[in-house]
């Protein structure tokens, strides 16, 4: 069955190792074409070749060099193979993100995306979909709809129309607009003198924020790009976490980690789609939009909740316990680790 695309496209050619040399015929201006034998050994590793791939490093038994065809069929292969990968971990981890786990654990890897690559897929996705939705706020934002007389003419001066609101300048748009009173960000006391640690962060403050935070639209820009890391790195505590609440089933700890990626993309994704639905239905039905958002969030926390009592399948009671003692640990670790990620954000130039 993996030979029909490449059948389909080439023919009769052989596209590996042990298939049937090609029939001797003749190219334009009658010279003959040249006849490449089959591959032998493994251009990798050099061990003696019996199939279509190396028994020992797995690499295809292709020789790119005979047609420019075989690359073309090898890429085709290999991307309809990670399109059906994909599709089936999609359908899994939108409607029971615990399947995946579960078959990853029981050795059942071939058919979906490995955990890693799934989780960064689904980052990548969610943070740029956020700092896209951030920026369109802010363009929102900054921008006053002001109706102007058409009716003028070009060298005139356009006036707003009767009943339009002006512009109003508001306080931190622009830096050059600020007065500055002397102020210090953070306070230290009236009759105290700030160590140097107080005077360094003071100045890291004042570079990034801005006196009365006239900068603060970059800083919290910076602060977004820096949360990818932090979720990643929290995934790692987030699996220990799971390892002290499942402590006596003795579970390996790379197990909680390979549920951890698991259950973090189906976050992302869950977000995604809750997200892409409150933004449609804000354009067709806004009163059904907050009911519906509601409705998912539900949902997705139910699926949350499901996946750890099919994972670790202990008792609905122990699961809800384990469950909320866990969310509310998780949550400490991200508030810590939030904090560390906008200290490490000031303090780096």
């Amino acid at each position: 069955m993996a030979d029909e695309p490449a059948k389909i496209l080439l023919g009769d050619t052989a596209i590996g190792a042990g298939g049937q040399p090609p029939r001797p015929g003749r190219r334009l201006f009658g010279r003959k074409k040249r006849q490449t034998p089959p591959l032998t050994h493994c251009e990798n590793c050099g061990t003696l070749l019996s199939g279509r791939f190396c028994g020992q490093c797995g690499q295809p038994a292709v020789d790119y060099r005979r047609s420019f065809r075989h690359v073309i069929v090898d890429v085709l292969d290999s991307f309809l193979n990670w399109d059906s990968k994909f599709l089936a971990t999609l359908g899994h981890l939108v409607t029971r993100p615990w399947k995946l786990t579960n078959e990853f654990l029981a050795g059942h890897r071939v058919r979906y995306l490995n955990p890693l690559r799934l989780y960064l897929l689904a980052s990548v996705l969610f943070f740029f979909a956020a700092n896209y939705g951030e920026r369109q706020k802010e363009k929102d934002k900054d921008f006053d709809p002001i109706k102007f007389d058409d009716s003028a003419s070009p060298g005139e001066a356009r006036e707003p129309k009767p009943g339009a609101t002006p512009p109003i300048d508001r306080p931190g748009d622009a830096e050059e607009s600020e007065i500055d009173d002397g102020s210090p960000i953070i306070h230290i006391g009236p009759n105290r003198t700030p160590t140097v640690f107080e005077a360094w962060m003071q100045q890291r403050v004042e570079e990034k924020i801005g006196k009365h935070g006239s900068k603060g639209k970059f800083f919290l820009r910076s602060l977004m790009e820096n949360l990818p890391y932090m979720m990643l790195a929290c995934i790692p505590l987030f699996a220990f976490v799971l390892k002290l609440l499942y402590f006596f089933r003795r579970i390996f700890y790379i197990d909680h980690l390979i549920y951890a990626l698991h259950i973090h993309s189906f976050a992302y994704v869950a977000a995604l789609v809750i997200a892409l639905m409150a933004l449609g239905l804000n354009h067709a039905l806004p009163a059904l939009e907050p009911l519906a958002r509601t409705l998912l969030l539900v949902v997705a926390v139910i699926l949350i909740f499901l996946s750890i009592r099919r994972v670790y399948r202990q008792s609905w009671f122990m699961t809800l316990f384990k469950f909320s003692l866990g969310g509310f640990v998780y949550l400490m670790v991200l508030v810590l680790a939030l904090a560390v990620t906008t200290f490490v954000t000031i303090a780096l130039p």
